[in-house]
């Protein structure tokens, strides 16, 4: 009876931490989880369903009005259908030489199905990146076809738990120095030392022929030296 009891009491808490695991990580996330500061990137926002007894028909995908971003282009998915909506900028952005007016603030999927189970990704290119800021806060609003909505909207704070339905994040790292000059003048560096190793290889050879030459003359006058005084003691 005892051994009974203590397997139920293991399985009840694996069961438990079972469930709050997928509590805590099946919700709508953006993939990679980082990009560089400054520049153009393709990500995916990344839909599970959550749900035994429906599926996801739409998701809703509101960027940040506070970090403007001037190219946004979703990929197609089949079955989908993707609208994109664009609003006036309170502040006018110059981008290549030229003044942007209205930028990106909501891309919608829907006319699709993610049925329990399943996951769907969305590809999304987009730029330029804030060089500015850490993170971009992605505020996506869920649909299932039973007409229960999930707004994954929570803000994480640091140091605390994350909350319940956080919103998807984008966290931004420093751009990587270019240093292929370095490389060059490696390179440069490595060929001019490789020519002066072939001259000076060269210029031994060259000696050593020279001497080789010179001590086969030598020897055949030594030779020819001896023949005569031979004659001459005859």
């Amino acid at each position: 009876m005892k051994t009974s009891r203590v397997s139920f009491a293991a399985a009840l808490a694996a069961g438990t931490v079972l469930v709050m695991s997928g509590t805590a990580f099946a919700h709508v996330g953006v993939q990679p989880g980082e990009a560089a500061k400054g520049s153009y990137a393709t990500i995916n926002f990344k839909v599970p369903n959550e749900r035994d007894n429906a599926s996801t028909t739409q998701l809703e995908v509101n960027f940040p009005v506070d970090q403007p971003l001037t190219s946004v282009m979703p990929q197609d998915v089949p079955g989908w259908t993707v609208t994109v909506e664009k609003s006036k900028l309170d502040k006018p952005l110059t981008v290549h030489g030229k003044q942007v007016n209205e930028a990106v603030t909501k891309v919608t999927w829907s006319g699709g199905k993610i049925e329990p189970g399943k996951f769907q990704q969305f590809p999304v290119s987009v730029g330029k990146l804030p060089d500015n800021a850490d993170q971009m806060v992605f505020k996506a609003i869920q649909t299932y076809d039973n007409n229960e909505v999930v707004r994954w909207i929570e803000e994480t704070k640091e140091g605390a738990a994350e909350p319940q339905n956080p919103a998807p994040v984008l966290k931004l790292t420093a751009a990587k120095a270019a240093d292929g000059h370095h490389d060059d003048k490696g390179a440069t560096a490595a060929k001019d030392d490789k020519g002066h190793d072939e001259a000076a290889a060269d210029a031994s050879d060259t000696t050593a022929r020279i001497l080789g030459v010179a001590g086969i003359v030598i020897g055949l006058g030594g030779v020819a030296f001896g023949v005569a005084s031979r004659r001459r003691a005859s």
